[in-house]
């Protein structure tokens, strides 16, 4: 089973478990929000085009409230587990895996993570190295950010695995986004700067040309 379908079904278990109306760290949204979400992305293409602003984006907005209003929270969780329809991009051999596996792993945080009491998962290795591999996105994501944003992965203990399985040691690496100070985490067990969890945990912190509490070095 593939990280994407792995996320996919945990999180639709998970919003099955919490209902429509719980809370998630996506601002605004409640699980039925996101829930109405994510079916758009996958199964309206017409107003998916809109999700990351733009003039499109009050159709997108428009579109996933009608979904949230007049589709059952069942039904949309039901649609989600499906996954992508059959004619979708997304259903194309491998494109599951790189169009979902981070957008899956982030959701399925933003509803744990919204509970009292969240603890962090253990996450497979091949997991933690795919949602590494991916930051190298971050640059285009926080292209916009007020400062420079360093992502430190600290989850190996300075080792890399090999393809056979087995380890070397090696220097820790940071990827390191915009000019300016940075901000620093942990590896990704489920933890995910820039998505509002500095304000939910201590560990990470921007630092404004000194180091802020909490912050490593």
């Amino acid at each position: 089973m593939s990280y994407s379908t792995q996320e996919r079904q945990a999180l639709c278990d998970l919003l099955e478990a919490t209902g429509p109306d719980a809370p998630t760290l996506c601002e605004g949204w409640d699980t039925g929000d996101l829930a109405a979400h994510l079916v758009l992305r996958e199964h309206r293409p017409d107003a998916a085009a809109g999700i990351l602003g733009g003039p499109l984006a009050g159709h997108t907005a428009r579109v996933q409230q009608r979904l949230r209003e007049r589709t059952p929270f069942g039904d949309l969780v039901a649609t989600i587990r499906s996954g992508p329809p059959r004619l979708s991009p997304m259903a194309l051999p491998g494109m599951d895996e790189r169009a979902n596996a981070v957008e899956f792993f982030v959701h399925h945080e933003d509803v744990r993570r919204a509970a009292d009491g969240w603890e962090p998962r253990d996450l497979s290795d091949g997991e933690s190295d795919l949602l590494w591999h991916r930051l190298r996105m971050a640059r285009f994501m926080l292209r916009k950010a007020p400062v420079g944003v360093e992502l430190a992965r600290d989850d190996m203990d300075g080792e890399k695995r090999h393809p056979g399985g087995h380890r070397h040691r090696q220097p820790g690496r940071a990827h390191h986004v915009g000019d300016g100070p940075g901000q620093r985490g942990p590896g990704p067990d489920g933890r995910h700067p820039g998505r509002g969890e500095q304000a939910r945990r201590p560990e990470l912190a921007v630092k404004h040309g000194r180091q802020s509490p909490g912050a490593e070095g």
